[in-house]
């Protein structure tokens, strides 16, 4: 058993570091920031019962910020050296401004490690034939719940990433990431045609997630998905009452509500919520969380990546706006603390605000309760991905599981249809909320061309109308 703990050699010396920030803030510019990152990675795939590719990749640089005035410079090298990096903070400070003088000494403080996830396995220690061994196995499972099965893929991955930051406001900070994710699609073929089924999990530990996560039964249901879907009937057209199975909505949330919350979109009036904190937005059943520091979950971290400590957020209380989510330069603007929520895809990317894991709380209610208490609508088990315009929280999701509900009861499975509504009027309009909370798969959010790991989920919960893009 192999444990994942604070590395003793830095990216970068201290001493490093201090000359180059000090070297960054030469011309006149106020703020510095390096962040450096090393990250190794793993992925296996499997298709139509052969391994197709299994590979390795190490992925090493540094990303300068330079700051002055609402000009911000910005530099990426993969050379660590320390004239590798004064040159990229040459770079990005004569982006940022064109003159000035004096010399700005910087004086690193080393934060103390803060570690929300253990990792027992590191995954770099297993052999890759154990690796493919799952893919095998869960091929052979999906393919034995029917000779509907026609086709399967799946795929593994897994990553560690060590990350540092440091910035001439004393910040020294780093962080080690370990990412394991797992995934197969069943394809199943009768009258109606070809239907699939899909199913995921990602984890930031270690190979240990294998002892609890069984993926011969990953790959049952992502067949059982597929067959049901070839009795499928059409999906009505309409507006009804949805009911939203727990873990599968929390997407919903992330695009309708999340995006509309990051300061980014606040700031240049680009979301529905802005200036409503401390206004009721949703009904007082609805808390909604951003949490870095979920421990296991897929967007949790040690560190954001401007090396600000993650937290857990509140974003809506009881139905009341209480906040929105901050980056470093959000939150100086406003004269506030930083939320840690300041991400980037890599070291050759600027940080924005992004959510990590969102999720919304447990409410009163019995699931079983829910659905028998609809007389008429839809169940859906399973959400797909969706889109959401933040200045007018407009959304369309596509619905890859869902069931009919007739007199309170889940009857027939639907085809593929989608979910169109408004996000601010899906938060007042949820009058149920089980008390069955559970996070959903592992994700990848994108925006303004970069994607980093996020985390959401929900309970059961019933919305009393959404639109419901069917073809019956």
């Amino acid at each position: 058993m192999t444990i994942v703990e604070e590395t003793s050699s830095p990216l970068i010396e201290s001493d490093v570091l201090e000359r180059v920030l000090s070297g960054a803030t030469r011309s006149g510019a106020e703020f510095a920031e390096i962040y450096a990152e090393d990250k190794r990675s793993t992925s296996a795939g499997l298709d139509d019962g052969r391994v197709e590719q299994v590979t390795s990749g190490r992925d090493r640089g540094a990303g300068i910020r330079v700051v002055a005035g609402d000009t911000t410079g910005f530099a990426h090298t993969s050379d660590l050296s320390a004239s590798g990096l004064a040159a990229a903070a040459a770079a990005a400070a004569a982006a940022a401004t064109g003159g000035g003088g004096g010399v700005k000494t910087v004086a690193l403080t080393p934060s103390a490690p803060h570690r929300p996830n253990t990792v027992a396995i590191e995954p770099d220690s297993v052999a890759k034939a154990r690796k493919v061994e799952l893919l095998q196995r869960v091929d052979d499972a999906a393919r034995s719940v029917g000779a509907e099965i026609v086709q399967v893929s799946a795929g593994y991955g897994d990553s560690r990433k060590r990350v540092l930051v440091a910035n001439t406001d004393g910040v020294l900070a780093g962080d080690d990431v370990v990412r394991t994710l797992f995934r197969v699609s069943a394809v199943a073929d009768g009258d109606t045609g070809m239907q699939t089924g899909f199913q995921s999990m990602g984890h930031t530990i270690g190979f240990e997630v294998f002892d609890a996560v069984d993926v011969e039964q990953m790959g049952r249901e992502a067949a059982r998905q597929a067959i049901t879907k070839l009795a499928a009937r059409p999906a009505p057209s309409g507006a009804l009452p949805v009911v939203i199975k727990h873990g599968t909505g929390g997407v919903l949330f992330h695009e309708a509500c999340g995006h509309g919350l990051e300061a980014d979109h606040i700031q240049k009036g680009a979301s529905v919520y802005a200036g409503k904190v401390g206004e009721l937005v949703a009904n007082p059943l609805v808390t909604l969380v951003d949490d870095g520091t979920m421990a296991g979950e897929w967007g949790t971290l040690g560190i954001d990546d401007e090396g600000h400590v993650t937290q857990r957020n509140v974003l809506i209380e009881d139905g009341v706006l209480t906040d929105y989510m901050w980056d470093f330069l959000r939150a100086r603007k406003e004269g506030r603390p930083q939320s840690g929520n300041g991400r980037r895809q890599s070291y050759q990317h600027l940080p924005m605000v992004r959510m990590t894991n969102t999720f919304v709380l447990d409410g009163p209610d019995d699931p079983d309760d829910i659905i028998s208490s609809t007389e008429h609508g839809v169940y859906v088990a399973k959400l797909g991905g969706g889109s959401v315009n933040t200045a007018s929280g407009d959304f369309v999701f596509g619905m890859t599981e869902a069931y009919l509900i007739e007199n309170g009861q889940i009857t027939e499975p639907l085809r593929d249809g989608n979910l169109i509504g408004n996000g601010p009027k899906v938060l007042t309009d949820i009058d149920m909320l089980g008390n069955d909370f559970a996070m959903g798969s592992p994700g990848t959010c994108g925006k303004d061309g970069q994607g980093v790991p996020v985390g959401d989920g929900q309970p059961t919960l019933r919305v009393k109308s959404l639109t419901v893009g069917g073809t019956a």
